[in-house]
């Protein structure tokens, strides 16, 4: 509905309701508002019929058209004493820039007032803080003319059209196609205005006197029956209550669930991760990685001051001498790494760097409970029984003193997992993780060839970040090597893959987080916290089967590069 009011210094306030321009009131006080309201309901008592338009009608009788008077219109319609029906209206304003070329003229106007009868230089008239709005509309209309490096004018008393049009405006009059695109568009002298306004009519409980309605029922009026005849104010039980300030869930917690939740489905069970601080035993020396390596430097691992190292229980001594002399002399077709292993860098306290160290006491435990219970049925006379497969991951948090940018922290959450079986190896991990992607709703990896100390063949694994516009790594993978599996008891002819996946960044991906210190960390935002979409992982699509191809290959010379395993110097 499209209407023109009258006029009104009233302008949209909150919620589209016209208010008062000017500085902020203060908040109507009960006796004006009562005042407001009695003034109100006597003039509505004597109207005849309707009101059609709330905001002309308080115009017109004297009322300012503001949130105080449309609140006081709902406060009766909630007591049926008035009924109301909204409507949207439109009108045009004067600007605050119109309404000073009502009171002092147009830049044109203005410009030409500054003109002397015998003319003035142009140079001199530019300094004039209207000549640049001005000049070219006085020139348009003819009111002056250049006469060589001078301005001089050519009428003598203009009418200022462009005042009269808005005066006009502010009237009422609704301004025309060409005055809207340049009064509007181009100038910026009037805008259009929405305001929500009522039509109003008397209610079923009409009355000049309001009956104040009591909002609660208490134990005096309950004690006393007054209950039984004062008025109450209707109270909504259907409406919803105030949610309570509570906790929410991290998005990387609910990534987490549906990630656990996969892992469980395919088979894998969880292992316990209940420990962040870790021995260099258990985080590298276990898993065959040279006490010389970088990684084992100051500015790659937080080492702990209190305690800084670990006592003799922290491994069996039969175990932790296997282990020296893998890394000393090797074993099982490896050199080794040649060095003098020391037990002081081993017994080192660390927070732990990954969360293979987890899978480290875990396979380690595996073979010592398959060789007692192997013991166990030996001594009955039994053969002993074949090492039995077994599927685990897990998930927390580990440490590492990282330059922090914008895919890394210094704390962050790996997710583990390895599979110990007879005969498998690199393509049983890349169809591993293939299908957990898959489920995650990733299919875009690339798998790219890595070095890993105690895995070979190693992998890193890659995925198209949407928002960076490039590809991040996503986690680290392998075939773990017999350097590490011979100390522990593990069969020589067990194979375990392994990886080592981040949850931060596939939690960027899904929630389209451009850098991991909006996700973790004291810069994340917890309006984001609580208002991130709950995490519902989509499956990504089978790859389409490719039809076979006839390939012609040419015989070429590979090289390959010696490792420590491989018996060669």
């Amino acid at each position: 509905m499209t209407t023109t009011p009258k006029t009104s210094t009233a302008t949209t306030g909150a919620c589209g309701v016209a208010s008062a321009p000017a500085t902020k009131k203060p908040a109507m006080s009960d006796e004006a508002r009562a005042a407001m309201q009695a003034k109100f309901l006597a003039l509505f008592a004597t109207a005849e019929g309707e009101i059609q338009d709330a905001y002309l009608w308080a115009l017109d009788n004297s009322f300012e058209y503001n949130e105080a008077f449309t609140g006081m219109l709902l406060s009766l319609d909630s007591k049926h004493i008035i009924a109301l029906t909204q409507f949207t209206k439109q009108f045009w304003d004067i600007t605050p820039e119109g309404a000073e070329v009502l009171e002092n003229g147009s830049p044109e106007w203005l410009l030409f007032n500054a003109v002397p009868s015998d003319g003035i230089s142009k140079e001199m008239l530019e300094k004039n803080k209207h000549y640049r709005a001005g000049f070219p509309e006085a020139m348009k209309l003819k009111w002056i003319k250049m006469d060589g490096p001078n301005v001089k004018s050519c009428v003598t008393s203009p009418v200022d059209l462009t005042k009269k049009s808005l005066a006009e405006i502010k009237q009422g009059r609704a301004p025309d196609k060409t005055e809207e695109v340049v009064l509007k568009a181009k100038k910026k002298f009037i805008k259009q205005v929405s305001i929500s306004s009522y039509k109003i009519k008397k209610g079923e409980s009409f009355s000049t006197t309001v009956e104040t309605l009591e909002s609660d029922l208490t134990i005096e009026a309950l004690k006393s029956g007054s209950w039984k005849t004062q008025a109450i104010k209707p109270h909504n039980l259907h409406a919803l209550g105030v949610i309570p300030p509570s906790g929410y869930i991290h998005p990387l917690n609910k990534v987490r669930k549906e990630i656990r939740q996969i892992f469980l489905e395919m088979g894998f069970q969880e292992m316990p991760t209940n420990n962040y601080v870790e021995s260099s035993f258990w985080n590298f020396d276990s898993l065959f990685q040279p006490q010389q390596h970088p990684a084992r430097d100051l500015h790659d691992t937080f080492f702990l001051s209190d305690p800084a190292a670990a006592n003799e229980n922290d491994c069996a001594a039969d175990y932790l001498e296997r282990v020296k002399q893998m890394h000393e002399k090797g074993g099982s077709g490896s050199i080794g790494w040649r060095y003098d292993w020391k037990l002081s860098e081993a017994r080192k306290i660390i927070l732990r760097t990954h969360t293979t160290a987890v899978s480290s006491r875990m396979l380690y435990q595996l073979s010592q409970r398959m060789k007692a219970a192997n013991e166990a049925l030996v001594a009955k006379g039994n053969p002993p029984t074949k090492f039995q497969a077994i599927k685990c991951f897990s998930m927390d948090r580990v440490f590492r003193n990282e330059t922090l940018d914008a895919t890394h922290l210094a704390e962050f959450h790996q997710i583990e997992g390895f599979i110990a079986d007879y005969d498998i190896g690199l393509p049983h991990l890349i169809g591993t993780l293939s299908t957990f992607f898959r489920k995650l709703g990733m299919s875009n990896l690339r798998f790219k060839p890595a070095f890993n100390p105690y895995t070979e063949p190693s992998m890193e694994i890659f995925c198209y970040h949407p928002q960076l516009k490039r590809e991040i790594e996503i986690g680290n993978s392998g075939v773990f090597r017999p350097e590490l599996l011979v100390p522990m008891g593990i069969p020589s002819d067990v194979n375990v893959i392994a990886w080592g996946l981040s949850l931060e960044r596939p939690t960027m991906i899904k929630y389209a987080i451009p850098t991991i210190r909006n996700l973790f960390g004291p810069l994340a935002s917890l309006e984001y916290i609580r208002k991130a979409p709950i995490c519902i992982i989509t499956p990504a699509a089978e790859p389409a089967p490719q039809p076979p191809q006839t390939t012609t290959t040419t015989p070429q010379t590979a090289t390959t590069t010696p490792t420590p395993h491989q018996n060669s110097s």
